[in-house]
C-alpha cells in the first residue's frame, strides 16, 4: 500500500512557477508509475502527467507539454511536477497518483492510490 501526500500550491501570477511535490510512503515505491492529475471546479480530473516505474519515461497531456515536467526520485520516495509559464487556465486542485501496472497512464482507473490534493490558483 501507499500513502501519497502533496504539497507545494499557491497562488503564482500568469507566467509565473511553482513545483509540486508528492512524497510516497512505502517500501514499494519504484514499483509503481507514478502520474499527476488535475481538476477545476465542474470539470472532470484530468490527466496531466506520468513517469514510468525504472524507465523514467515521461508522458504529457498536450496543453502541458514544453512547460510542465515530472521527475522522480526512487531513492527519497519522491515525484515532482514543476510548472513553468503558468496560465490561469492551469488553476485546478492538482492529485499526485500511484499505478501499479505501469500502463495506460492517462486514465484514471489504472491508479489505485492518491494522495489528497494541493491547490493551484493562476492569476491573469
Amino acid at each position: 500500500q501507499v500513502q501519497l501526500v502533496e504539497s507545494g500550491g499557491g497562488l503564482v501570477q500568469a507566467g509565473g512557477s511553482l513545483r509540486l511535490s508528492c512524497a510516497a510512503s512505502g517500501r514499494t515505491f519504484s514499483r509503481y508509475a507514478m502520474g499527476w492529475f488535475r481538476q477545476a471546479p465542474g470539470k472532470e480530473r484530468q490527466f496531466v502527467a506520468a513517469i514510468s516505474r525504472n524507465t523514467f519515461s515521461t508522458y504529457y497531456v498536450d496543453s502541458v507539454k514544453g512547460r510542465f515536467t515530472i521527475s522522480r526520485d526512487n531513492a527519497k520516495n519522491m515525484v515532482y511536477l514543476q510548472m513553468n509559464s503558468l496560465k490561469p487556465e492551469d488553476t485546478a486542485v492538482y492529485y499526485c497518483a500511484a499505478n501499479p501496472l505501469g500502463s495506460d497512464y492517462a486514465l484514471r482507473s489504472r491508479y489505485d492510490y492518491w494522495g489528497q490534493g494541493t491547490q493551484v490558483t493562476v492569476s491573469s
